[in-house]
């Protein structure tokens, strides 16, 4: 051993006066008019200018010194060794090792580029539910920093992440990416996914994962990367593999450059794994599926498809399975005890990424050797099911980190790629002729652009039940709000055990804190059955009406409840409205039912058990219908007064401004997104179910209470500016007009009575 070391040094010492010697003879032959051909490398292209010339041989000089800086570095880190005669763990920098240690011995040529500003870059990412879906925006965010080049996201998803992703990814509109989706459902059985956006064919798969036991957290989606030679397109060649719980450090397309680093060889790219896991040393009889020393870590993984494909993946890790499962009886790592025993069987498939590519940060990790320096952070993986509470000496740098772009504005994150030739988009070409067509003069322009903005939108934020069959007179609560209402969640829960559909209006930063307080709430962590729909803030005014369309087009049941998050409805009006249904018979007709809409002045009431119990309060003063005393036209048609008295739903007719609170089939007109911020927003609304014909029925035995709160920013806004008041009668007349358009003769009683006030 001792004698091997010896050799080590000698070879590294005559190395390094090599170099020394070369760079004198370098700086000797410099003048020469032909020097360079006798000492640089062919790689280094044709023959330039003199200047130039001085220039390259000048860069290569001072390479030199650096190679002598890195040799005298390696030669004291050899010293320092110990006697076990095992090469420092992690430092394998900038070229990957072959599995054994051996580094190539050729002098490289000058460091290129070896990725096309414009080349596109291939992402696969396997995500399933509403908490995957949120972790991958993170690493999504945190490619979309860094990257220069145009990227290519595959993602393989349940339903449920895809319903989610698809939604984000159209509203996000960013340039130069491009998503295509698999069912991850029907590769669990073998079948292809159906909303593979670029899949040319549907391709029978035989039954490829299910049958596997898988005791790791991540389920039967945690073996999917085993089937991404058969779920991505025949015609990808290469791909970067990443878990949801990556975070990106640095330029994806310095990874993807890494692909050019493989032998012939090798086909896939993996970081060794920074844990004991497969030492087998953890606990007593601990017994992990084979690996190649500590194994390697499936978190960041580069794939030869086309590679895999011709060695007959499919069949080689299948084979490797079934042998090892014979004794283990389940994967305890999911994909990465299969892949590994498969490395282990045929050690040249891999190329050895240097461990900065995947730097570990689950409990007991060796992950502190693969940095000195900030700037030696790649890549990020929080490994462990503590995630963000993993115990590391350096965990508050990285939570900071993970942190940034998880509260990371990603409107920001729509640039372009200068240079590049963008891909394809009609809906953001749409969008931004429109735009373009817009008057800067116009008073009214901010409210248009207002109108045009293109707000990203996350669906089922939290987790949510979906409905297998809902009750034909079932109905969702639909409403939104924004962080200063959030104090009515729970107390809306607390008084409608039916299924919710929220939007709320909130930046990226409080999405995050909307998400602590729903999952520290006992009231609304116990809830499955209501739908928290994130839309992003862009732009000055509120698009109250784009967040009732949110929240309207994802309910699940026949019947929607349309009321605003002031509201408390009464105890019990749940049942009251599924019964109403059903007694109105209203699937068999068209009809709207009014919710009677009172309003109290007092943060702190007993709210009424019963309808005798209102009126009580209402003869009392501590209640009052509502508006009364700022906008009576928007209840009256309600006529209270009737109210009192009935038993039994009556038909009102529709006057102007009428705006009530009303239950229809969900299928109803969405709300007009022209009207932003305060005014006109329910009006304009009620008014199209009227043109539709709609009956307007009150109920005579519901009730909702509006409970008082600070004004809104808008509401502020339409009192204070005359601009506002003028653009929004602005908005009123077009509204007219397209009114008339649709519904032609039939709409005309509505200008009339408009004009009439």
């Amino acid at each position: 051993m001792l004698r091997s070391w010896r050799v080590k040094l000698k070879l590294l010492l005559a190395t390094v006066t090599l170099a020394v010697l070369l760079s004198w003879l370098y700086l000797f032959v410099g003048s020469l008019e032909y020097g360079r051909f006798l000492l640089l490398p062919p790689c280094l292209g044709e023959q330039p200018s003199r200047d130039v010339e001085r220039e390259a041989l000048a860069s290569r000089v001072r390479r030199v010194e650096e190679e002598n800086q890195q040799l005298r570095l390696q030669l004291s880190q050899v010293q320092a060794e110990g006697s076990d005669g095992n090469p420092q763990w992690g430092t394998s920098a900038e070229d990957g090792e072959p599995p054994g240690g051996e580094r190539s011995n050729r002098t490289a040529c000058p460091k290129q580029r070896t990725v096309h500003k414009c080349e596109l870059l291939h992402v696969a990412i396997v995500c399933a539910g509403h908490n995957a879906s949120r972790d991958v925006v993170t690493l999504v965010k945190s490619i979309l920093f860094h990257r220069k080049n145009p990227l290519h996201f595959h993602f393989i998803t349940d339903s449920v992440a895809h319903q989610i992703l698809q939604t984000l990814f159209q509203s996000w509109m960013v340039p130069s990416v491009h998503v295509s989706f698999y069912n991850a459902d029907d590769l669990k059985a073998g079948a292809c996914p159906p909303f593979a956006l670029s899949q040319p064919s549907r391709v029978a798969l035989q039954p490829e994962v299910s049958w596997i036991p898988n005791k790791h957290y991540s389920g039967i989606y945690g073996l999917m990367k085993l089937t991404l030679t058969k779920a991505l397109p025949s015609s990808l060649s290469k791909v970067i593999v990443l878990d949801t719980d990556i975070t990106f450090a640095t330029d994806i397309a310095e990874l993807w450059a890494v692909f050019g680093k493989f032998s012939d060889k090798q086909v896939i790219g993996l970081v060794e794994n920074q844990s004991d896991w497969y030492l087998g040393n953890l606990w007593k009889n601990h017994k992990p599926w084979p690996a190649l020393g500590r194994g390697f870590n499936t978190g960041v993984i580069l794939l030869l498809l086309d590679r895999l494909r011709r060695l007959g993946w499919e069949q080689m890790w299948r084979l490797t399975a079934e042998r090892e499962l014979m004794s283990m009886l389940s994967t305890s790592l999911a994909d990465q005890d299969i892949f590994n025993a498969v490395i282990k069987q045929d050690p040249a498939l891999v190329y050895r990424l240097p461990c900065f590519w995947n730097v570990q940060l689950s409990d007991h990790t060796r992950s502190e050797q693969c940095y000195t320096e900030v700037s030696d952070l790649k890549v990020i993986h929080w490994n462990s099911p503590k995630k963000l509470r993993v115990k590391n000496k350096h965990v508050e740098f990285f939570r900071n980190l993970y942190l940034t772009f998880l509260e990371y504005d990603g409107n920001l994150l729509r640039r372009e790629l200068f240079g590049c030739a963008s891909l394809p988009s009609p809906p953001s070409d749409q969008l931004q002729q429109a735009l373009e067509e817009l008057d800067e003069d116009d008073p009214c322009y901010d409210f248009r652009r207002q109108h045009l903005t293109q707000h990203r939108v996350h669906l089922f934020f939290l987790q949510y039940e979906f409905l297998a069959l809902p009750n034909p007179t079932d109905v969702t609560l639909v409403a939104q709000l924004s962080m200063d209402r959030l104090q009515m969640l729970e107390a809306i829960c607390k008084h409608w055990a039916g299924p919710i559909s929220l939007a709320l209006y909130m930046s990226d930063a409080e999405a995050q804190q909307f998400l602590r307080y729903a999952q520290a709430s006992e009231v609304l962590s116990a809830r499955r059955n209501v739908a928290y729909h994130i839309v992003y803030k862009e732009g000055q005014f509120y698009p109250i009406n784009l967040l009732r369309n949110v929240a309207l087009a994802n309910t699940q049941t026949p019947y929607v409840f349309l009321t605003d998050i002031d509201f408390l409805p009464m105890y019990g009006l749940y049942d009251y409205l599924r019964n109403s249904i059903q007694q109105l018979e209203l699937p068999q007709r068209k009809a709207a039912l009014i919710v009677p809409a009172f309003e109290t002045l007092h943060y702190r009431l007993t709210f009424p058990k019963s309808k005798a119990e209102l009126l009580s309060m209402l003869d009392m003063g501590s209640l009052y219908t509502f508006r009364y005393h700022v906008w009576p036209k928007g209840h009256a048609p309600t006529d209270y007064a009737k109210w009192r008295t009935a038993t039994v739903p009556y038909r009102v007719a529709w006057q102007p401004d009428f705006e009530p609170y009303v239950v229809v089939r969900r299928d109803c007109p969405k709300y007009d997104q022209r009207f932003v911020g305060f005014g006109w927003n329910k009006v304009s609304h009620i008014m199209e179910l009227d043109a539709q014909e709609y009956e307007l029925l009150v109920l005579p035995n519901a009730f909702m209470i509006h409970m008082p709160h600070a004004p809104s920013f808008d509401i502020s806004k339409f009192r204070l500016s005359a601009g506002y008041r003028g653009c929004l009668q602005t908005l009123r007349e077009e509204f007219h007009q397209d009114l008339s358009r649709r519904y032609g003769a039939a709409a005309l009683k509505y200008l009339t009575a408009e004009r009439s006030l």
